[in-house]
């Protein structure tokens, strides 16, 4: 039992009256007075937890955006908004619920007064100059072939995975427990890890803690080592409960280049000679081969999918902004659903003739709807037979299947939370690239932990529903941020395969207003079916525009 009790101590870093304190305290609850070797070990499960949890940033609590520098980045990547941008402090004496914490912009939505007869429009909008605009484009293909003739077959949508495998229905959130947590992170640093093990052919990697005088090889997931932003300094790499579960400082003054985030899972390769520092000498890397609707804009967007007649139109919320000033001031006559009716009616009413396929995908600031990341579909029970086999309802995140072409989906503007968060040194791409880049090689939709303190996450669901099953040929991911198309050219590591690609289409559209004045949509030329030729796999996307409203 002292045998037990001392290497308890050598391996949580606990003193021996912390771990006295520990036991009481344990023993206290649980009724367990008797130092057996079947307590200790009980004992030692809930002490791990504890380490684990609350030694560094595995909690979830507030955290403080406010710096300088941040505001700083923010304000060269976003587009900018009238008025100050600064956002208030959350503080105990000051607290600032997730839904209304202030914004880098200013968003219009709809409300009830948008959809009145006698509603004035917004004189900023249709006053608005460079209508139809394009802003940004990827290909060669321009003028009437963004027009689909009439007559055409449409298109199939289908979720990528199985109907036990997508979330389609709602679910009960905010059951999970910080182990239940833990469980998920671990598991999904062990299962990447494995992955990459493989495909670098490392033979094991060795416990982030112990002592070496040789260069040691390790896995972990990157956090802080305060409640704060991630900086050079602040870097710590924890390893999953295959290999221990506990951190280590990591020194990153010998790597000539390195982008890291918090909760970005990697491979370490470095000197450890004392067991509490890891000076890392090599980062290995795998390379990879909602717009806001009112009055005017959603007539304007009803008008453009009439006029190029598009196979399928992707909808990305919030359709009923929880940010919206009518709603924070409780000044809205109508319910919230009726609003979200109104707004759904008017899209499917508007192309019924067309034909368009619509994908409705939901965001975390619907107010009408479950505010959980991952998001369940919309429900709208009153659509008719005939607009049902037309109208998807997916949830956020997803990966759908359009005639063979793989498309990623997600409203939730990780663009705006890696950004703020994420780190690096004498990297050549821009940090739109780079952020596009993580995404896909850690395989998620969301791989930032801790999440955004906006971010309602439940990680049981998560690792059902928030990874990506394979690299999709586009990702589209809307974002305050400025607008942009990018192309990625790579390799891939993907489910244990090693594949060679043409490169995934990245694409933020940007919102489809921005305040009080008109914003952008985006628009994709695809290929039906692309074939493969000789192990490479054709990029399906002819041609991409971000265009103005």
């Amino acid at each position: 039992v002292c045998f037990v009790v001392l290497e308890q101590c050598m391996c949580h870093r606990l003193k021996g009256d912390e771990l006295v304190c520990e036991w009481v305290a344990f023993s206290t609850t649980k009724g367990l007075l008797s130092l057996s070797l079947e307590n200790l070990e009980q004992f030692e499960h809930e002490v791990k937890d504890y380490t684990i949890l609350h030694s560094s940033r595995w909690f979830l609590g507030l955290r403080n955006f406010a710096e300088e520098d941040e505001e700083n980045l923010l304000d060269s990547y976003s587009t900018p908004a009238k008025g100050s941008q600064k956002r208030a402090l959350s503080t105990p004496e000051n607290p600032q619920s997730k839904r209304s914490t202030a914004r880098l912009t200013s968003p219009g939505l709809l409300s009830p007064a948008t959809f009145s007869p006698c509603a004035t429009p917004s004189q900023k909008y249709s006053g608005r100059g460079s209508r139809g605009e394009v802003v940004s484009t990827f290909g060669t293909v321009q003028g009437p072939r963004w027009s689909v003739p009439k007559g055409r077959r449409s298109a199939s949508v289908d979720q990528l995975m199985s109907t036990e495998d997508s979330l389609l229905s709602s679910y009960k959130f905010m059951f999970q427990r910080l182990r239940d947590v833990r469980d998920v992170l671990s598991e999904n640093i062990d299962g990447l890890g494995e992955e990459l093990r493989l495909h670098f052919n490392i033979e094991e990697f060795s416990p982030v803690s112990l002592p070496a005088q040789d260069k040691v090889t390790v896995l972990g997931q990157v956090c802080c080592d305060s409640n704060g932003k991630l900086n050079a300094q602040s870097v710590l790499l924890e390893a999953g409960q295959e290999h221990g579960g506990r951190q280590v400082p990591v020194d990153l003054s010998e790597l000539n280049e390195f982008s890291l985030f918090p909760g970005q899972v990697v491979i370490m390769e470095g000197m450890n000679t004392t067991g509490n520092k890891l000076v890392a000498s090599k980062l290995y890397e795998v390379s990879y081969s909602s717009f806001y609707l009112a009055y005017d804009p959603l007539i304007d967007l009803i008008n453009v999918i009439n006029r190029d007649r598009p196979d399928v139109c992707i909808l990305f919320g919030p359709f009923v902004d929880s940010k919206h000033e009518q709603i924070e001031k409780c000044q809205v006559t109508e319910t919230f659903e009726s609003i979200f009716n109104r707004c759904v009616d008017s899209l499917v009413e508007g192309t019924r003739e067309i034909g368009s396929k619509l994908v409705f995908v939901p965001s975390q600031r619907d107010v009408h709807h479950h505010y959980v990341y991952p998001q369940p579909p919309f429900t709208i029970p009153d659509l008719s037979k005939k607009d049902v086999e037309r109208v998807t309802l997916v949830s956020d995140p997803c990966t759908l299947l359009v005639d063979g072409v793989t498309f990623g989906l997600t409203s939730t503007d990780i663009l705006l939370h890696m950004g703020a968060e994420m780190i690096s040194s004498a990297v050549g791409s821009d940090r739109f690239s780079r952020i596009m880049k993580h995404l896909l090689t850690q395989r998620s939709y969301y791989p930032l932990y801790p999440p955004a303190e906006e971010v309602n996450m439940d990680y049981e669901k998560f690792q059902s529903y928030g990874h990506m099953p394979i690299n999709p040929d586009v990702l589209v991911v809307p974002s305050e941020l400025r607008y942009f198309i990018k192309v990625t050219r790579e390799y891939c590591l993907m489910i244990l395969l090693l594949s060679v690609l043409s490169g995934c289409v990245c694409l933020n559209p940007g919102r489809l207003t921005k305040g009080q004045v008109g914003g952008t949509y985006g628009r994709l030329l695809i290929q039906r079916s692309p074939s493969d030729t000789d192990g490479k796999r054709i990029n399906p996307c002819l041609a991409a525009q971000v265009v103005k409203i």
